[in-house]
């Protein structure tokens, strides 16, 4: 069973179970309490902390007397025409949000550079976040920001906490205006290891460039898993529209 000593033992117990529900090993029955109790040579009681945090997750229905079932995918679901954050989208489905941190530091890149119409050599304040909705990947997140401007994310913890909100804290910035490109896109052998899909999959590729006030602020690039992310878009037959 995998997982770290660290771990709680239903957390590893919980974690077994996803790795084969991704697998694809629960597509036709889901296993009842007693049926793991025995496979994982654990308490009932282990077993049905695992069972209580799937189902917060949306991933298991456990009724009492009822045998566990699996709740079929809900796509995180995003209007468009608005500034939208992922981590408030993701919590009006009622599934955990985390991001695992995989980078945060201050470097230079002249292409980002070009799109915040700075010069080449300014210093960039790069966030790279993996996040996770009811502990699935969903999105591959990378935000280059100016460092005179955002360098309090430096001292973040943003594992449940979005950019936008610490930089309103933080720093009384507020994005007003953003512009985004949506292209389809097959993820890589990479990116698809890193979001947990299968091979070939398709994604999402999001391109933004938001405003604060006038002035450039963010360029921000997204992959988001094709089969857990929907765009929608709501609009009239008004003339011009």
């Amino acid at each position: 069973m995998a997982g770290t000593a660290r771990e709680p033992l239903w957390q590893r117990i919980q974690n077994a179970v996803l790795e084969r529900l991704r697998a694809g090993e629960f597509a036709e029955r889901f296993p009842g309490e007693l049926e793991l109790v025995a496979e994982y040579g654990v308490s009932r009681t282990t077993v049905r902390r695992a069972l209580t945090q799937l189902r917060a997750d949306g991933v298991v229905s456990a009724e009492r007397g009822k045998r566990p079932r699996l709740h079929p995918a809900r796509d995180v679901e995003q209007p468009l025409g608005s500034l939208y954050s992922l981590h408030a989208t993701v919590r009006t489905t009622e599934r955990s949000q985390r991001s695992v941190v995989r980078r945060l530091d201050v470097h230079a890149d002249g292409v980002i550079a070009d799109h915040l119409g700075l010069d080449g050599s300014a210093p960039l304040v790069h966030v790279e976040r993996l996040r996770l909705a009811g502990e699935e990947p969903l999105a591959l997140d990378r935000v280059w920001l100016p460092a005179d401007r955002a360098s309090c994310l430096l001292d973040a913890d943003l594992t449940h906490t979005g950019v936008y909100a610490v930089l309103a804290r933080c720093a009384n910035l507020r994005l007003d205006r953003g512009r985004e490109t949506i292209r389809a896109v097959v993820l890589t052998p990479a990116d698809c290891a890193t979001l947990g899909c299968a091979p070939g999959s398709a994604g999402l590729s999001i391109h933004r460039l938001s405003h604060a006030k006038g002035v450039p602020l963010e360029w921000r690039h997204t992959l988001v898993r094709g089969d857990r992310f929907t765009l929608t878009a709501t609009f009239t037959g008004a003339a011009g529209s």
